[in-house]
């Protein structure tokens, strides 16, 4: 099982969606229901990080099993290696819709590699980003292992999930103010480095477009 129990974080974009998911998920929720056009009885209940269950955040197979699904067309271990994505949050709604969260507060934490050492693993790793470039239609020769790797296989993940005949939707959460990390203090310079992380990747209106939302949290509305 890879559950990774937590701390109650005291700085950056884990304190703050730590303390969104526990404390103003309807703020989360209302932006998740504007961007994607959903109704607001479309409840999402939020799985983790949950303060009564260690804060814990999961990866790999144990996040299926928290938002209890299977994955019958394409298993996950077919198509990445062990030591996937670690989810800063995971929620689902009644209607069997799935949402898989990435947070950040600064700009520096869109910038990440591939770290895998295990040539398999690697290789694997190198397919699936691959295969989803392809599907995408993605207008570059850019490396999609390097320099936006954390973007790349969160959306290698929505993908699969799709591909599995789910109801996926993966939310990036944009934290603004974070001045004791000298985060953005606007959402233009978060769109700003968003635009260049989609050219650099040479994806835009693509088909995986339409289950992403891109939310932006003032950190003020959680003090």
């Amino acid at each position: 099982m890879a559950r990774f129990p937590q701390t109650q974080a005291k700085k950056g974009s884990q304190k703050w969606i730590q303390k969104l998911v526990n404390d103003k998920p309807e703020i989360l929720n209302s932006q998740i229901w504007s961007t994607l056009n959903f109704s607001e009885k479309e409840h999402i209940q939020w799985l983790s990080p949950l303060k009564n269950d260690d804060y814990a955040e999961y990866r790999d197979q144990a996040f299926l099993k928290l938002l209890d699904v299977k994955l019958k067309k394409l298993p996950l271990d077919e198509f990445w290696p062990k030591g996937g994505p670690q989810w800063d949050a995971l929620g689902r709604s009644p209607s069997g819709k799935l949402f898989l969260v990435e947070a950040k507060s600064h700009i520096q934490e869109l910038i990440s590699t591939l770290q895998a050492k295990d040539k398999d693993s690697v290789k694997k790793i190198r397919e699936s980003l691959g295969e989803v470039k392809d599907y995408l239609e993605a207008k570059t020769d850019f490396d999609w292992s390097k320099c936006f790797y954390q973007y790349t296989n969160r959306l290698s993940h929505l993908y699969l999930l799709r591909k599995n005949e789910l109801c996926a939707h993966l939310v990036f959460v944009y934290f603004i103010n974070d001045v004791q990390i000298k985060g953005p203090t606007t959402v233009f310079e978060w769109k700003g480095a968003i635009k260049l992380l989609h050219s650099c990747l040479g994806i835009g209106r693509h088909k995986l477009r339409k289950y992403i939302a891109d939310v932006f949290v003032e950190i003020n509305q959680l003090q």
